[in-house]
């Protein structure tokens, strides 16, 4: 068996679901220690956090990631037991197999191998957290800002999110979209359909300004990210009954927008329009990050020559996806680049991976400390 397998089993057979860790940083923590690096526990509320650092001068590498997982579901309808870690036919299954525990055990195997074999002309560090597929509330995002406060700065972070579509290394993720959401409520006066003389119907006061935001072109994109996209998740009103016009209607909706504009101008488009439509609302919005991009620079060069050379790829350059971890770290200047497995089956009943690939990725990371870190 392969050390990078073997510890990741050892990971997935830890239930860490969000936000909690369930001894998987207690793990890494031990064999960290071992090799050298300071560890330190970040506890913020209910979350755990793990900072490690080997290494006194030079450029500041951080391998980033998160040891929480998402809920199972009904564990009958598993091939395998989620927390099982089998093995069979070649794939590693489990929970957290794909995201992330995977890319963990591949990284911290990676740091092992590299500590053993070359000299470190740098400083390495880990980030991992428990609080990623959650509400990331007190996780890397805390982390940072405690960093920060020790005139701490990264300069390189590669996020083991499992980036790859098809076969290890075929894309990784240079960026991620901006993610803005809002509830809206719209007030209207209840009464009784038969009478709308003697009621204001509110989804249909609604519904004009939601067709113009639909049909609006916010921009075009550009040569790293596709145009920004509105999408409507929710909407609530009514009492149950069809001889009722409600009092109210709720709106969920959120925007993914690129670097061509701003969370200020989109708040400032959609107010413009539910005032002109003299509406009686309220609406509460969450940026949840800000777009990033790192289409040029070290790190970016170093992921991409090291899976020509372990995985004979040249790697697509992607932004697309939802948001990471990643949108917390760049802000601060550092280049991010996210690489890890096949995605096919994250979130999904029987997630897994290959066993190959889980070692093929310890070599790349590997590969990419030996650029950068050596």
């Amino acid at each position: 068996m392969s050390a990078s397998l073997e510890l990741a089993q050892q990971l997935i057979q830890r239930p860490s679901v969000t936000p909690h860790d369930e001894g998987c940083q207690e793990l890494l923590a031990k064999r960290l220690t071992a090799v050298g690096f300071s560890v330190e526990t970040l506890q913020f509320d209910d979350v755990t956090n793990l900072w490690a650092t080997i290494g006194t001068s030079g450029p500041l590498f951080v391998f980033a990631g998160h040891t929480d997982v998402v809920p199972t579901g009904p564990e009958d309808k598993w091939q395998y037991p989620p927390f099982s870690a089998t093995v069979a036919d070649g794939f590693l299954h489990g929970r957290g197999a794909a995201d992330m525990k995977g890319s963990i055990a591949a990284m911290i195997i990676a740091i092992e191998r590299f500590l053993a074999e070359s000299e470190l002309n740098a400083r390495i560090g880990l980030l991992i957290t428990s609080d990623e597929e959650g509400i990331a509330i007190n996780g890397t995002q805390k982390v940072i800002k405690e960093l920060a406060s020790r005139n701490i700065s990264i300069d390189y972070c590669l996020v083991g999110e499992p980036s790859s579509s098809e076969q290890l290394g075929d894309t990784i993720k240079i960026g991620r979209r901006g993610s803005l959401g809002a509830k809206l409520v719209v007030k209207g006066t209840q009464g009784h359909v038969a009478y709308p003389q003697l009621a204001i119907n509110p989804i249909h006061k609604v519904l004009p300004v939601l067709a113009t935001l639909t049909d609006i072109t916010w921009d075009e994109g550009n040569a790293s990210f596709p145009a920004t996209s509105f999408q409507i998740s929710n909407i609530n009103a009514g009492t149950g009954a069809t001889n009722v016009i409600p009092g109210q209607i709720e709106v969920d909706f959120n925007f993914r927008f690129s670097t061509e504009l701003n969370a200020d101008a989109i708040q400032s488009r959609v107010t413009q329009l539910l005032d002109e439509a003299k509406l009686n609302y309220q609406i509460d919005w969450n940026l949840s990050g800000q777009p990033f991009l790192t289409d040029t620079g070290r790190l970016v060069e170093a992921v991409a020559t090291s899976i020509q050379q372990h995985c004979g790829l040249d790697t697509d350059r992607s932004t697309a996806g939802g948001t990471s971890d990643g949108r917390f770290i760049a802000p601060t200047g550092a280049e991010v680049v996210e690489l890890g497995p096949c995605n096919a089956t994250i979130h999904q009943v029987d997630e897994k991976i290959t066993v190959a690939e889980l070692d093929k990725l310890s070599d790349v990371y590997q590969s990419v400390l030996e650029t950068l870190a050596s």
